[in-house]
């Protein structure tokens, strides 16, 4: 049996697991008619043009995993960002652990999707929430919202500061053959609000893992977000992940992407404005090897005057990796003063090694600034003999170099502890010892 039809017969299923008498049952059946129409996205479709998800799909998923495996804090510590206190919402193969997890209600609502999507009291957020900015046109976003069950849900009420960052974090234990996993986030900032995410998934052993994952992050007028994704998984790891970001007047929230590790990666990234004053930032570094594959598509929607949004993509490709770049600023005729900006920078270490990078710009206002850039090409051989000259090893040159052209990105990171977890990741992959093991 294909995984598309897997999957629909699995749906029956799921649905003698939940209330199906609620409104959200009728959003589940739309969006799983949906997905049965459409299927999983393939290179005829524009947006796909460059990524392929044939070879994972290949894998006989399991959909609802047995549970049967425990592990330890030990086990997983070093992927925490420990050097600090942090709330963490973790999951094991899909299911929330208590045991590793430490969520608060006090203040500001660190809990389970599960609770909010079940749970009475919750209703009318989720009624006003859930599924509003999400695509429902897109297959793999529909497919995780017709399973939508677990994943992280986060609410910081009105005036709240959330007084340390928050980790979202799914291992994959690899007790099941190969695993389907999808998450579904959920993540609203209340006006005058400010919160710190960090976002992870993360293998434990080398069994095929297809994650799934849809995040909607809702920011209230002058709330402040920054979002971090780190993905440095294994290489039978892929990861699919949707982000709906919509935005109120003097919000400001920004998402860096930090791809370094796993099979096939796309990260579908779409910002939605709806008032003015509005700030967007948008940073990644890709740092791949191998035959790894990594695909950013990025949408900024500018609906209204007096925004600004702020792309910055570095990419280093060795091997026969391949990068994809496909980043799109839409202005809309009311958004007048838009200032919008997008560049994407690319270093390819190898004759073997593939980057398809595609700027868009859409304008139909005529009183903004808006710009974009893309370049490709080697590390300098005028700067590695400076270096080489000065007594630098070529290796070491080398990885300065890199490191330099990824630096802009890794200065705007706002956590002292997570900006020197990103350094020393990055030194690593780059060839440089510095005795740190992730």
């Amino acid at each position: 049996m294909e995984l598309k039809e897997k999957l629909i017969s699995s749906f029956m299923a799921f649905e003698e697991r939940v209330d199906v008498n609620t409104s959200l049952h009728d959003i589940r059946i739309d969006a799983i008619k949906n997905f049965e129409t459409n299927g999983f996205p393939t290179k005829k479709e524009e947006a796909w043009k460059y990524t392929s998800l044939n070879s994972v799909l290949k894998n006989d998923f399991s959909v609802f995993p047995k549970n049967e495996n425990t592990i330890q804090y030990s086990d997983v510590k070093k992927y925490y960002l420990h050097e600090i206190d942090t709330y963490k919402v973790v999951f094991v193969d899909g299911v929330f652990s208590s045991f590793l997890s430490s969520t608060t209600h006090e203040g500001i609502d660190v809990c389970l999707m599960a609770s909010a999507l079940t749970k009475p009291k919750y209703k009318m957020i989720i009624d006003n929430y859930f599924n509003k900015i999400a695509n429902k046109d897109e297959s793999l976003t529909s497919l995780n919202t017709a399973f939508a069950m677990e994943g992280a849900y986060i609410n910081i009420p009105k005036g709240k500061v959330a007084d340390k960052p928050i980790e979202i974090i799914n291992f994959s234990t690899g007790t099941e053959a190969a695993l389907l996993n999808q998450p579904r986030n959920l993540i609203i900032v209340g006006e005058n609000s400010h919160v710190q995410i960090i976002e992870r998934h993360q293998s434990l052993n080398s069994n095929p893992v297809l994650t799934n994952s849809v995040t909607e992050i809702f920011a209230a007028k002058r709330a402040i977000v920054d979002y971090y994704k780190i993905q440095n998984d294994n290489i039978e790891a892929s990861l699919v992940d949707n982000t709906y970001i919509a935005q109120k007047q003097q919000s400001n929230v920004s998402v860096h992407t930090f791809s370094f590790g796993g099979n096939i990666t796309r990260n579908n990234l779409n910002f939605y404005h709806q008032g003015e004053h509005i700030e967007s930032t948008l940073k990644g570094i890709t740092i791949i090897e191998g035959k790894q594959h990594v695909d950013h598509h990025t949408l900024v929607q500018h609906a209204t005057p007096n925004c600004e949004s702020h792309q910055n993509y570095k990419t280093i490709l060795g091997d026969r990796s391949t990068g994809v770049f496909n980043g799109k600023i839409f202005v809309e005729k009311e958004a007048q003063k838009t200032d919008a900006f997008q560049q994407n920078n690319n270093i390819l270490l190898s004759d073997k090694a593939t980057i398809n990078a595609k700027p868009q710009l859409e304008i139909f206002a005529d009183d903004v600034k808006c710009s974009h850039g893309c370049t490709i090409g080697q590390l300098d051989e005028t700067a590695m003999f400076y270096m080489q000259s000065r007594g630098i090893p070529k290796k070491e040159a080398k990885a300065l170099l890199m490191y330099a052209f990824s630096n802009d990105v890794i200065q705007s990171i706002k956590i002292p502890e997570l900006k020197a977890r990103i350094t020393k990741i990055i030194a690593m992959k780059l060839g440089v010892n510095m005795g740190f093991d992730l």
